[in-house]
C-alpha cells in the first residue's frame, strides 16, 4: 500500500489504521454477521481508502471509511444475489477469533436478518447514526429504512425470546 501514497502520508495512514481497524472490524462484521467477510471486506475498505489518502481534503477519514465499508457491503451483496447459492456446497466452518465483546445470541440473531436489516442495524447501534445518515449511506428512502429497522428488531426480539437472554424456561420441566 505505502507505493501509492506520497512519502509524507504514509505514517499518516499507517497511524490511521492503526487507531481505526479495529472499530471498523466490529462494523463489518455486524454489517455481515459472518467474522471471515468481516475480515475481508475491512481490508477491502482500507485498501480503498488508501488509494484515496493523498486526495482526502476533508477532517474525517474515519467517517469517509465508515461509509466506503457500506458501499463496499451493498456491493458484496449485490454480487451474492446473482450467484447461484444452491449451485455452490457449503464450505466448513472455519473458527476465526472475534475481535468484539458481542454475545453468541447476538451473532446468531444478526445472522437471520436479510442484508440490508443487518446494515441498517448496525449503523444505527453500531454507528450510532439517525434515520436521515442511514438512508445516505445505504442510498435508500427514510422510510425504507424506518421499515427495515422495525423488521429487524422484531425479528431480534423474537430471537432473543426463543434461544437469548430474553428466554423463559420452566423450571423442572
Amino acid at each position: 500500500m505505502e507505493a501509492v501514497l506520497e512519502s509524507g502520508t504514509a505514517g499518516e495512514f499507517a497511524d490511521f489504521s492503526a487507531a481505526h481497524a479495529r472499530s471498523l472490524l466490529g462494523l463489518a462484521h455486524a454489517l455481515t454477521a459472518n467474522p471471515h467477510d468481516a475480515w475481508d471486506l475491512t481490508q477491502e475498505t482500507l485498501a480503498r481508502v488508501c488509494e484515496r489518502w493523498n486526495r482526502m481534503r476533508f477532517d474525517q477519514p474515519a467517517a469517509y471509511a465508515r461509509t466506503v465499508m457500506v458501499r463496499l457491503n451493498i456491493d458484496r451483496i449485490r454480487r451474492l444475489r446473482r450467484e447461484l447459492p444452491m449451485a455452490q456446497r457449503p464450505e466448513p466452518v472455519v473458527p476465526v477469533q472475534l475481535v468484539g465483546e458481542l454475545d453468541g445470541w447476538l451473532i446468531d440473531a444478526l445472522a437471520t436478518l436479510s442484508p440490508r436489516q443487518r446494515t441498517a442495524v448496525a449503523l444505527r447501534y453500531v454507528e450510532d447514526l439517525d434515520v436521515r445518515a442511514i438512508a445516505e449511506r445505504m442510498g435508500c428512502s427514510e422510510g425504507t429504512v424506518r421499515s427495515q429497522l422495525s423488521r429487524a428488531t422484531e425479528r431480534l426480539r423474537e430471537h432473543a425470546r426463543s434461544s437469548g437472554p430474553l428466554r423463559i424456561t420452566r423450571e423442572g420441566a
